[in-house]
């Protein structure tokens, strides 16, 4: 069962909230903040929290800014939420992420809420995704007011872990369709109600002035210095305040989260639950946690001086999985907290297996050469690249997936093993092309034959040498890489096998090379996978119980019933081998204090026929609606990305509509050259 939300609504120092305050930058741009504080903290000033993001404070994240905000305000801080430059009633025209400009604007922010008199001039970030990010961008330009940050669901390599490539491949589920989402996102307007009579003319300084974010994007295909700005990787010392990483194992970016506690030099803590894309008090699949009460304990002591005792506790504390029924959802993932002082772990220990024909085993092999099909299918029961709760969100059983690739399994396993870190498998390939990927899996294969995916990695073959240079593969020549899957804490119970599954395609995360390619595998040498293993502790099982999760009361708001037939569908043309994957998402609230109304549409569609790499086709079709008494808006975003054998090509169209008048219109034809992806 889920953990039910307990509503905080009496605190030890009653909320006032502030609706709307204009923080003015240096250029005379304002950026529009809500702050909940303490009412009294004019006389005993707090400090100060920031959520810094574009997600628009007055309709797109209001309940969730409503649960945690008045939350800390209640417990003695100063809880600030603003909507980036070009973002809500922000003004100004935000032209892509984590730009130099984002960072100069958040710098000046917290030099404002230092000088406030209700702040003590201690000033803590928290954030999720992008504002997890940038929590973490802002903390290396170490600004004097930045007592710590949480960040949250985030990542410390802009080109490892985002939306736009995976393992040096083009990340065909994500790229796009978030691109468009961030098109039509940027055309909405400001709520006149905030921005005043200015606010058409802010809308259409947005629509004409905001670009479509997947042009920069496919522009730098390679790991340059497009993707090192803002990898705070580039240079972990330049972070000096403590730093608190958060994420789960069913989001996309859990892999940071090790690397930032063996690289940080400061106080840093981390925290991997099971959950999606979410913050842990609501994280799905569950438990999720009383996370608010932990951000406490970290903000009293590093903002207040509180000894919480938060800091004598272990380094790093992650959920042990224990094996389920594959299913595309979980309300619930058993397992169990175990922790450890330090990262990297002082007690590596690791199981290697040797790939055989068909098996994997612990002594070595000879050699055989080995094919891999070379399907374009393989990839439809992947679930989604970064699951946030949904319904359709998790990998199906990967039987399907495992009966197109090659196999290797080890026989049911005499013992339990619980492995924790980053797998990895080194193979020797040859390949019929020069440019090729490979894919490989690791499942738990239960008695009964389910097949459940533990883990995952991905690698352009062209990018074995590094993402910075790539270099083409010669046909027929045999190559040794090491391919790392993603970072995980998993159980395989005694009678259960483990299954390396490797394909050359994962549609639709991966974009196929150009050309169809046979792909071989030899066997022998050191071909090996690699499983990073962890004994149970007894001083697991003392670990200090988490709080039930617990927020400030959500924002009073209406949302409408949607059609129950959304989620993710496979359409597949028998006549033509063409396979459609199609995602549908839909919601629908008002804001009962406002009478701002919002409603939102997607559906993204992934075709591909299969022999045919290049009928790789993605779009992404949005549609957004804000309404108030008789002001009706209505913004249509439509995207669509294709290749030939030399260029990816992408066309964006945007819509926008008062009163059902059109005021705008653009449609932008976009050609780049493919850069070995």
């Amino acid at each position: 069962m889920a953990r039910a939300r307990r509503i905080k609504t009496h605190f030890d120092r009653p909320v006032d909230v502030i609706d709307h305050v204009w923080i003015s930058m240096r250029d005379g741009v304002r950026l529009s903040a809500r702050v909940w504080l303490p009412v009294d903290a004019s006389s005993d000033p707090v400090p100060a929290i920031l959520e810094y993001i574009p997600y628009r404070k007055g309709d797109g994240t209001v309940v969730r800014d409503s649960q945690m905000h008045p939350y800390f305000a209640g417990h003695g801080y100063a809880a600030v939420r603003v909507d980036m430059r070009g973002s809500g009633e922000s003004e100004g025209v935000l032209l892509d992420e984590y730009l130099a400009q984002e960072q100069d604007d958040a710098l000046e922010v917290l030099g404002w809420l230092a000088e406030q008199p209700w702040c003590t001039g201690r000033v803590g970030i928290i954030g999720k995704s992008w504002g997890g990010f940038n929590g973490l961008q802002i903390a290396a330009h170490r600004p004097a007011e930045l007592g710590a940050i949480i960040t949250v669901c985030s990542t410390d390599d802009r080109y490892a872990d985002d939306v736009h490539y995976l393992g040096g491949t083009v990340l065909a589920s994500k790229m796009l369709p978030w691109a468009s989402t961030m098109l039509g996102f940027n055309a909405l307007p400001p709520d006149p109600a905030v921005a005043g009579e200015r606010w058409r003319e802010m809308w259409l300084e947005r629509l004409e002035g905001s670009p479509p974010f997947v042009e920069a994007w496919l522009t730098h295909q390679r790991r340059d210095d497009y993707w090192k700005h803002g990898s705070v990787c580039e240079d972990y010392s330049a972070i000096e305040c403590p730093v608190y990483a958060v994420g789960g194992w069913a989001d996309a970016y859990s892999d940071a989260i090790p690397r930032l506690l063996a690289g940080l030099p400061g106080p840093r803590k981390a925290l991997i639950g099971p959950w999606g894309h979410q913050y842990p008090e609501s994280g799905v699949p569950g438990p999720a946690i009383g996370f608010l009460q932990e951000c406490l304990r970290w903000w009293d002591h590093w903002l207040k001086g509180v000894d919480t005792g938060i800091m004598d506790e272990p380094m790093l504390r992650a959920w042990m999985q224990e094996p389920v029924p594959p299913r595309p959802a979980y309300d619930v993932r058993p397992g169990r907290w175990v922790a450890e002082p330090s990262w990297p772990r002082t007690d590596d220990q690791r199981l290697a297996y040797m790939l055989d024909a068909g098996a994997l085993v612990d002594h070595p092999v000879a050699e055989r050469r080995l094919e891999i099909d070379g399907t374009q299918l393989v990839g439809l029961d992947a679930g989604d690249w970064c699951p946030a709760g949904g319904a359709a969100d998790l990998p199906l059983d990967q039987r399907a997936e495992d009966a197109r690739s090659l196999c290797f399994d080890t026989k049911p396993l005499a013992d339990r093993i619980e492995i924790f870190g980053f797998p990895e498998v080194t193979l020797s390939l040859a390949s019929s092309r020069p440019l090729a990927t490979v894919v490989v899996r690791l499942c738990d294969v239960a008695p009964d034959g389910s097949s459940l995916l533990v883990t995952r990695g991905v690698l352009n073959l062209s990018h074995a040498d590094g993402h910075e240079h790539p270099r083409a593969l010669k046909p027929g020549r045999r190559y040794e890489v090491t391919v790392s899957m993603n970072a995980i804490a998993q159980a395989v119970p005694a009678g259960h096998r483990l299954r390396l599954a490797v394909s050359s395609s994962y549609w639709p995360w991966v974009w196929p090379p150009p050309e169809q390619f046979a792909l071989s595998l030899f066997t022998g040498g050191s071909t090996r996978l690699d499983l990073p293993v962890r004994t149970p502790r007894p001083e697991d099982g003392q670990l200090a119980a988490f709080g039930e999760p617990e927020t400030a009361a959500p924002a009073p708001v209406v949302s409408n019933p949607q059609d129950p037939a959304g989620g993710r569908v496979i359409v597949r043309d028998l006549a033509t081998g063409t396979v459609e994957i199609l995602r549908r998402s839909e919601d629908d609230t008002t804001v009962t204090t406002t009478g701002l109304a919002k409603r939102r549409s997607r559906l993204e569609t992934y075709a591909i026929t299969e022999g045919d790499p290049l009928s790789a086709r993605v779009s992404s079709e949005t549609t957004y609606h804000l309404a108030r008494d008789g002001w009706r808006i209505r913004i249509e975003a439509h995207s669509v990305m294709t290749a030939d054998l030399e260029n990816f090509r992408v066309t964006n169209t945007v819509n926008a509509f008062e009163s059902d008048r059109r005021v705008f219109e653009s449609t932008r034809d976009f050609e780049v050259p493919r850069d070995h992806c």
